[in-house]
């Protein structure tokens, strides 16, 4: 458990839960977009979300695509949700556009 908190306690980190919290499953291109973080930086990130079990991965050509973990992530993802502040609501704003930008 304190794998999963301590995992949880960077704020990089939480921004990533909260937007894998919106969707199903992103790409890391989208995630990187979304936070206007280099591609290294989000990975890494990820890393330790997956880590501590987190989250799943599913590789696509080049890009690896993420979605929570279990029924754990998703019960912690309801809280990060409700307590999003103003930083994870311009995320999910850059996120929509990143999406739409892909079709």
């Amino acid at each position: 458990m304190a794998q999963v908190f301590k995992a949880l306690g960077d704020p990089v980190r939480l921004r990533l839960f909260h937007l894998l919290a919106l969707k199903d499953e992103l790409c890391v291109c989208h995630l990187t977009e979304a936070l206007s973080l280099p591609q290294s930086t989000v990975s890494r990130h990820l890393g330790v979300l997956r880590n501590a079990g987190l989250v799943e991965t599913r590789r696509d050509g080049k890009w690896m695509h993420y979605r929570l973990a279990d029924d754990m992530a998703s019960t912690l993802s309801a809280i990060v949700k409700e307590q999003s502040d103003e930083m994870h609501r311009i995320d999910a704003e850059r996120l929509t556009v990143a999406l739409k930008g892909c079709g």
